[in-house]
């Protein structure tokens, strides 16, 4: 599974990187999130999951 993060969408609300701070980090300038996993361990799948539902801005993608 691989995560993503669309920068012209991502506002930096930080729901995903406070949530899961694993797989997301905020970037220095503007707190928009990074994925910091290239790919998404079996047991990080479900918050992944998580995250892309939780982003108020829907700019976060997950594929297998």
């Amino acid at each position: 599974m691989r995560v993503s993060v669309d920068l012209n969408v991502c506002q930096g609300h930080g729901v995903c990187y406070m949530t899961n701070p694993e797989i997301f980090q905020p970037r220095e300038e503007d707190g928009q999130a990074l994925v910091v996993l290239d790919e998404i361990p079996a047991d990080l799948q479900d918050a992944a999951i998580l995250a892309q539902q939780s982003c108020p801005e829907r700019a976060i993608s997950v594929t297998e």
